[in-house]
């Protein structure tokens, strides 16, 4: 059986520039990074901001397990079927992190016959967005530190310093350090930390702009500390807007590459979103759907994470309104949420079947909640057997959510022509009546509590002394009008990781919160959630390597 990287290897690409011309882009609307990657300028996203929009199709999934649930595989082949069918489709996606890369989840291209290409540049450095990104989270802390040694005009306490630096990768070591070691010139010493690319705010700033001009009026707005006065000092204090803009110019525009099968795919910006809000850009969304009938993203991890915050976060922000949403499952993971190991998966167990799927029902239940009709497609595996397969599809049925199978790994976008015809079918006579699960006039502990006990089915919410002193001072200083963005683990519905399937009794616990005020949101804190992971113990990059010609292999 080939491997991903092999399948992608051996595909012929059309040339961007015809990719772009499926979409009515001219040659001088595209800056090329070579034969099969360009950005889209910022003419062209101004030529078809008024165009008519298409219908808007979020895939999401059920808790993620070792099993695979293959989301994104997922969303690759329902763009590729959309085009077998003759639809003008466009497919809208997040860049991989190098983190997940090297080290144990892989990346982020789809898989089998299902993938976005290039893809050995999609998931390393392609069109250095997340350099740009680095570079000025970085940049900002430079300047943070170098305003305190010289003289420090804004009163910034340095035990209330906020800003962290960060690097698109996993390290455990940088979580927490101490800098300005060394002789006076050297700089003031205080503890410090870093957070990977993906979690910075830089990160879901850029995702969440809508132009130039809101790019740089969210970056004014982060707060980067706090001054002896309890007051905060952001970054338009310290004069830095301007350098950060000029940095992220070129990663505001949008990435156009291609799937296997040659449907458009826009990939742009990369927040985690099981500490970010785990959506791509709101700009590369948006062009998508103006530029086609059909528009397919998705929202990482599990539903209680990605489509919580697609929702309540970024069509909160964008005006966006979903008019359908795909629940992605698998019947070997619905096994394992009813406790069977790895490796016994393969085996037929319906009793198991039975006890996993509630982890599928209460997702279910909580996109329901928003107002949204729900498709729930089973990516087929070979192991799977048609007793399984029967009774998962009599559960969705039987609780108002339409069923379809995929099988796109296998056979690209024909084996996701079930799923898109149940889709077509689903938009013709299910209106979708979306709406927020909470107002922004709520408090902010009252939002938490509606997430926790709403989406997650938590009974109750635990605060440390540290978060409720945050929380209340956040209220004070006037931003307790912003959502909510949980950081939580992506493996349990709670924020313990070892309760699998539909946990209840259990409290969600909440250990920090500190705004973005750039991004628009607050982060909570739970569990032992990090926002710096760490390498495993035999992480992905010990099977990576490339040859004499320049051939990479061991990419997944």
């Amino acid at each position: 059986m080939k491997t991903d990287i092999q399948i992608a290897q051996e595909a012929v690409l059309s040339p961007v520039a015809e990719i772009a011309g499926k979409l009515q882009i001219s040659p001088e609307e595209l800056e090329l990074y070579g034969p099969y990657k360009a950005k889209i300028s910022d003419k062209y996203m101004e030529r078809i901001s008024h165009n008519p929009e298409g219908k808007l199709i979020l895939v999401t999934a059920i808790n993620p397990t070792p099993a695979g649930e293959g989301k994104t595989t997922t969303s690759v082949g329902l763009g590729q079927a959309f085009g077998k069918m003759g639809k003008k489709a466009v497919i809208a996606l997040r860049e991989p992190s190098l983190g997940p890369c090297f080290g144990i989840k892989g990346g982020a291209a789809g898989g089998g016959y299902a993938q976005v290409v290039p893809m050995e540049d999609l998931n390393l450095h392609f069109t250095g967005d997340f350099h740009a990104i680095t570079s000025a989270n970085n940049l900002l802390a430079a300047i943070l530190d170098n305003h305190i040694q010289q003289g420090n005009e804004l009163g910034i306490d340095t035990r209330s310093v906020v800003w962290k630096r960060c690097l698109d990768m996993n390290d455990r070591v940088l979580r927490n350090v101490v800098v300005g070691l060394g002789n006076k010139m050297d700089g003031t010493v205080r503890e410090d930390h870093f957070v990977i690319t993906v979690a910075s705010e830089i990160m879901a700033v850029l995702c969440l702009a809508l132009d130039m001009q809101d790019l740089k009026q969210r970056l004014g707005r982060m707060v980067v500390a706090y001054n002896y006065q309890g007051e905060p000092v952001t970054a338009r204090d310290l004069q830095a807007v301007g350098a950060m803009a000029a940095l992220l110019k070129d990663a505001m525009k949008p990435n156009l590459v291609q799937t296997l099968e040659h449907t458009p795919a826009l990939v742009h910006g990369g927040p985690f979103a099981n500490i970010a809000h785990g959506c791509n850009s709101v700009r590369a969304t948006k062009a998508a759907l103006g530029m086609a009938d059909y528009v397919v993203t998705e929202a990482g991890f599990g539903a209680d994470l990605g489509a919580e915050k697609f929702f309540d976060i970024k069509c909160r922000a964008a005006g966006l309104k979903p008019d359908v949403a795909v629940l992605v499952a698998t019947v070997r993971a619905l096994k394992y949420n009813g406790g069977v190991p790895k490796a016994e998966l393969g085996n037929e167990n319906l009793k198991a079947l039975e006890g996993g799927i509630a982890n599928l029902e209460k997702h279910m239940e909580n996109l329901l909640k928003y107002g949204v009709p729900v498709v729930v497609t089973l990516n087929a595996f070979v192991t799977d057997t048609e007793a399984e397969t029967a009774y998962v599809k009599q559960f969705c049925q039987s609780r108002g959510c339409e069923f379809a199978l995929s099988r796109v790994w296998e056979l690209g976008g024909e084996g996701g022509r079930e799923l898109a015809e149940k889709i077509l079918e689903t938009l013709e006579k299910k209106e979708s009546h979306f709406h927020l699960l909470y107002e922004d006039e709520r408090s902010l502990k009252e939002k938490i509590e509606t997430i926790a006990g709403e989406i997650y089915g938590a009974s109750g919410v635990n605060y440390t002394s540290a978060a409720q002193k945050q929380l209340e001072k956040l209220e004070g200083l006037g931003f307790g009008n912003l959502p909510i963005c949980m950081a939580k683990t992506q493996y349990s519905l709670s924020d313990d990781p070892a309760l699998l399937g539909r946990p209840e009794n259990f409290s969600i616990n909440v250990r920090e919160a500190y705004v973005s005020a750039g991004a628009g949101f607050v982060v909570v804190l739970t569990g032992e959630v990090m926002t710096m992971p760490g390498l495993p113990k035999k992480p992905a990059a010990f099977s990576i390597d490339v040859d004499g010609s320049g051939m990479i292999t061991g990419l997944f």
